[in-house]
């Protein structure tokens, strides 16, 4: 197999985002009813971090085999990656469902527009591609993988007093200091969703980020008791952690998806390619592959070809 080719960010940055015909531009966001298009040469986007890389691999591998000639750019800041979606010098990103529509909502009506996403997958996803539709992208259909916030204890903390969800550690009524960004303090789906939807009784914002290392070793060394992370964090054994159930659904529905520019990578083919991830990846899955990336130092493209190959989607050798 070959080595794939990765472009650089500063090329992307060197090209004026309106300079490209093929998607509608900023200032002229009306209906888009142009038949999609089947560009046989594609442009996958990664937001550069590992599991983006991952997606963005998997992506690749999926519409190569596909029949399609692709290659990957990294662009970490999605003021630049979302642009150049549009105007179709990106043709393909993986996104995150309730994460993007509020994205694309604020973009549309400003900062302090009220969030659109929301933990209903369908409601979400309604108003995702309602947003995305007038920008000349369309939103394939999200798999069963989900990376959502999280929140971890100490194995032994959950054992001791009985816990696997949220709500077990709200009956409780046990005081906990939270390791989280400054931003839970104020946050929804943080300490004060955890307080009026779980009753927990948050007594403290340890500001040491979401899923560091140093908010993992606070909740490990029993300074703090609970620690926000992700789903897909693939660390929380490391660190003698699990997670504790969402069960009513506090977070919002951060489902992977798909999103292409209509124009060039909005047809079926396209679509039929990608579509086969759906079914065979999961958040579990994907949390693995993270970890052999960060953990074992495994090269995305590895990992995903691994993947890929162990599912039957792609042939070995």
């Amino acid at each position: 197999m070959r080595a794939r080719r990765t472009v650089p960010a500063i090329l992307l940055l060197a090209l004026p985002v309106t300079a490209c015909t093929t998607g509608p531009a900023l200032e002229n966001q009306g209906a888009v009813t142009a038949p999609p298009g089947d560009s046989k040469h594609l442009t996958i986007g990664s937001a550069g971090f590992t599991e983006s890389d991952l997606l963005a691999q998997m992506y690749a591998l999926l519409l190569d085999r596909a029949g399609y000639s692709t290659k990957i750019i990294s662009v970490t800041n999605r003021e630049i990656y979302e642009p150049a979606l549009e105007s179709g010098q990106i043709d393909v990103v993986p996104e995150y469902a309730a994460t993007f529509a509020d994205w694309l909502n604020a973009k549309k009506n400003g900062a302090d527009a009220a969030p659109v996403g929301s933990p209903d997958l369908a409601a979400t996803m309604k108003a995702l591609r309602a947003l995305a539709a007038p920008r000349g992208l369309t939103v394939l259909d999200p798999g069963r993988a989900v990376d959502q916030n999280a929140f971890a204890v100490t194995a032994a903390y959950a054992t001791k007093h009985h816990l696997k969800s949220l709500s077990d550690l709200g009956r409780t009524g046990l005081p906990v200091r939270l390791a989280a960004g400054d931003e839970c303090v104020q946050r929804p789906y943080c300490a004060p969703g955890l307080k009026k939807t779980y009753g927990i009784d948050i007594t403290a914002v340890d500001p040491k980020g979401v899923g560091t290392t140093q908010a993992k070793q606070a909740v490990q060394s029993g300074r703090d008791q609970m620690v926000l992370t992700t789903t897909t964090d693939a660390t929380l054994d490391e660190f003698g952690l699990v997670l504790l159930a969402d069960d009513k659904h506090l977070q919002n529905a951060d489902y992977l998806v798909p999103v292409v520019n209509r124009s060039r990578a909005g047809s079926e083919g396209v679509r039929k390619a990608l579509g086969k991830l759906n079914t065979v990846l999961t958040t579990a899955d994907l949390a693995r592959m993270n970890e052999q990336a960060d953990s074992w130092r495994r090269l995305p493209e590895d990992v995903a070809r691994s993947y890929l190959r162990s599912e039957h989607l792609i042939p070995a050798g």
